[in-house]
């Protein structure tokens, strides 16, 4: 009677693939199992130091890890997932992509340097979650934290000024809207510990180099980066 109800919900509000819009199986999460296996992964978990990203950091930061599951490419179905889960309150897709990664962190042993204390996600101004309702990134720290049993917290580091997209400024405009918008306001928490921070899509680099200096500036502190797509 139990599966004849569920066959009965999915005839009437089927659940459908992310990418594709095709029925999901019971067995299917999220996307279908054609789409899964044809995202264009990169393979930054294995090369965390010499990967297009880490080298983007350069000189710049003092990264530990430079991790990025997806290659981001207009039109693809990566950014259908990253506009459902930005802008269409899809906060399961942020979830499934924080967890399919984690396997990936799952199958490498841990003196790889793996040895993250506390997940972080890139924050965005309240005035900006009130407007949306929540932040793309928490989902994704919440799926990577329940599948590494890795501890996650949103108020830790926070952003100070609220600004526009910057979906469409320049390398310089950017790095100009970041400065000196984000701080730590609990530092003890993170004292000491390699943290994992976390973002959506990393393009110039700008927001991720402006959250990791206020940890950085905190006694004994490490920092890794993740993010679901990078645009190269």
């Amino acid at each position: 009677m139990l599966s004849l109800f569920y066959d009965i919900i999915e005839l009437l509000y089927p659940i459908v693939c992310a990418t594709c819009g095709k029925r999901l199986q019971r067995v299917e999460d999220t996307l279908c199992i054609y789409c899964s296996h044809t995202l264009a992964t990169t393979d930054f978990h294995l090369h965390t130091h010499e990967n297009p990203m880490a080298k983007q950091f350069w000189g710049r930061l003092d990264v530990q890890h430079s991790l990025a599951w997806l290659w981001f490419n207009k039109g693809s179905k990566v950014q259908r997932l990253l506009h459902l889960l930005k802008y269409k309150g899809r906060e399961d897709v942020g979830y499934y992509c924080g967890k399919k990664y984690a396997r990936f962190l799952q199958t490498i042993e841990m003196s790889s340097g793996f040895d993250f204390d506390l997940i972080l996600p890139v924050p965005i101004h309240p005035k900006k979650k009130k407007k949306r309702g929540y932040n793309q990134c928490d989902s994704i720290a919440e799926g990577l934290s329940d599948h590494l049993s890795i501890p996650w917290a949103d108020d830790v580091l926070v952003r100070h000024i609220y600004i526009d997209s910057q979906t469409k400024k320049g390398r310089l405009n950017r790095i100009g809207n970041t400065e000196q918008h984000f701080g730590v306001c609990s530092p003890d928490q993170i004292r000491g510990k390699h943290i994992l921070l976390v973002d959506d899509v990393v393009t110039t680099g700008a927001t991720i180099e402006a959250c990791v200096r206020p940890i950085l500036a905190i006694e004994g502190t490490r920092v890794s980066i993740f993010c679901i797509a990078y645009t190269q």
